[in-house]
């Protein structure tokens, strides 16, 4: 059995898409003045919290290609502990979810600042019987992912504040084991984001997969700086009769 194309996932999946199709803030005339100035606010690291309070009542789901795609990485990766960075409805952590149930189990930590959204997802993830996979941390990610995460992190989700996605994945890189997926929704909106993982040497193999979607790989630690010391002294230290693995 699959869960993601069984009950009770796949029917809440179909209506929460269909809700969310029927229910776009672009075509929201009490929305306009904020789509007057949509790009700015989708990079903005300073406004990101009045932006999407104003879009508390709107899914902003993942597409229903990207939530196949999330369900297939962490399916097929045998993920077992999972990240995400912003939860909205909770559609995205309902796929992420569904995989982990199908690999066995473990743990999908997922952050949202809007108290309604953080209600409206955890009655949809109870509705699919996955709540028990699942840790919602309500607050801003800048603090609630800032402690407390799995020793290794197989998955990490990119679906929050656009301009933030540096910032997060700072806090989990540590964690991110070789080989983990980090998949980043609307990444053309973060420039610093693309640039990070797609630089030499950053430790990450990065593609985009669509005008939107960026997918990484953590490939290996990003590549040291060199160090400033010479030869001779680097020699000298261990001379010293201090034994090299006291380093």
């Amino acid at each position: 059995m699959i869960t993601l194309t069984t009950a009770p996932v796949a029917p809440l999946l179909t209506r929460l898409f269909e809700e969310a199709d029927a229910a776009s803030p672009a075509a929201d005339p009490s929305m306009a003045d904020l789509f007057q100035d949509h790009d700015r606010l989708m990079c903005s690291k300073t406004e990101y919290l009045g932006f999407y309070e104003r879009l508390k009542d709107f899914p902003l789901p993942v597409s229903r290609e990207t939530g196949m795609l999330l369900y297939l990485l962490a399916r097929g990766s045998g993920a077992r502990t999972i990240v995400e960075f912003g939860t909205s409805f909770g559609i995205s952590t309902l796929h992420l979810a569904a995989a982990l149930r199908d690999n066995g189990g473990g743990r999908l930590i997922t952050s949202e600042f809007e108290p309604s959204k953080v209600a409206r997802a955890r009655a949809n993830l109870t509705t699919a019987g996955l709540i028990d996979l699942v840790e919602i941390r309500e607050g801003d990610a800048l603090q609630t992912l800032s402690a407390d995460l799995p020793e290794t992190i197989d998955l990490l989700l990119l679906d929050g504040a656009k301009a933030l996605y540096p910032d997060i994945l700072g806090l989990v890189e540590s964690r991110l084991r070789p080989g983990a997926f980090i998949l980043a929704d609307n990444a053309d909106y973060s420039p610093d984001y693309l640039a990070r993982v797609r630089a030499a040497g950053s430790g990450y193999l990065s593609t985009p997969l669509t005008e939107e979607v960026e997918l990484s790989v953590r490939a290996a630690e990003a590549q040291p700086r060199k160090s400033r010391r010479s030869p001779g002294a680097i020699g000298g230290f261990f001379a010293s009769g201090k034994d090299k693995d006291q380093v």
